[in-house]
């Protein structure tokens, strides 16, 4: 089982649950692509790209059944990115976690995410 991840504001992420499907932020609309991470790079995505943001949360995706429309293609610094060329069906989704902000303005990942994203106290 390979799990990926969005981060999403959480009233867009009700939105899917509303409509059975998630569609993507209007930056995925825009790119033609619903941008995910794999554990490794998730971290790094949030300090990015949510900096300071609250009302999030981190929804896991099993990869292997979102069949030919996911590709992994060069992003970030060259590392491979999952994209999904395709609406992501809730039924892939196996969890969705709040992703609160710590004490020290960083995203606090869920368990064994959030010891597997961090490296010497800085996103990996």
């Amino acid at each position: 089982m390979a799990l990926i991840y969005k981060i999403s504001p959480r009233a867009l992420w009700r939105r899917a649950e509303d409509i059975g499907r998630f569609e993507g932020a209007p930056i995925d609309r825009s790119d033609g692509y619903i941008h995910f991470s794999t554990a490794a790079q998730v971290a790094e995505t949030a300090a990015r790209h949510f900096a300071g943001a609250e009302d999030l949360v981190l929804v896991a995706v099993e990869a292997d059944d979102l069949g030919p429309a996911l590709r992994y293609e060069p992003s970030r610094g060259g590392d491979l990115f999952p994209h999904l060329y395709a609406d992501l069906d809730l039924k892939a989704v196996r969890s969705v976690s709040d992703l609160p902000l710590g004490a020290d303005g960083r995203h606090v990942f869920p368990g064994d995410l959030g010891a597997a994203a961090i490296v010497e106290g800085r996103p990996a």
